[in-house]
């Protein structure tokens, strides 16, 4: 049992240094009755890329407006990725996201979103985004759609198999 264990534990490992980090920005506004800075919201994503799927740790505020009582738009959100298609600079991406919405009513929080990527170089990329947030509590649930924009910066180059990034380049 413990060989099997310590292979588990050596494959994750091996698995994860083929991986690159990125950090990416990701501004976004939403269709919500509201000031500008009501319907805007800013998220900052750490996360890991294995060739096309990735999955990242996002902090962010669902609102930039002013709360009248205790802040209740700041949520961390895990959100899986899948590169769907790529053609040249240029991939399209899904992702399926969950979160929890500190001290808010709805403070579950899932997404779906689609988006189009285009890789500038190695370690830049811009990501063109659209989608929705489904938001549940207890007794309310609503949900919004939004559309949004993303920079994006891979700390190292692809090191491992037919990567993303290493084609993009072609």
């Amino acid at each position: 049992m413990k060989t099997l264990l310590f292979f588990f534990l050596y494959l994750l490992i091996a698995r994860a240094a083929l991986a690159q980090t990125y950090v990416a920005l990701a501004p976004a506004l939403t269709n919500e009755a509201g000031t500008l800075a009501g319907k805007s919201n800013l998220s900052l994503e750490l996360g890991r890329q294995w060739d096309v799927f990735s999955i990242g740790l996002d902090l962010g505020k669902s609102s930039l407006g002013r709360m009248k009582d205790r802040d209740t738009s700041v949520y961390l959100e895990l959100r899986p990725n899948l590169n769907v298609f790529q053609q040249g600079k240029f991939t399209n991406t899904f992702t399926a996201g969950i979160g929890y919405i500190f001290n808010a009513k709805e403070s579950l929080m899932t997404e779906l979103t689609s988006g189009i990527e285009y890789a500038l170089n190695k370690t830049w990329h811009f990501n063109m985004y659209f989608g929705q947030y489904y938001y549940s509590g207890r007794t309310d649930a609503s949900t919004t759609t939004f559309f949004g924009v993303s920079a994006m910066f891979y700390f190292s180059e692809f090191n491992g198999g037919k990567g993303l990034i290493k084609q993009a380049d072609k």
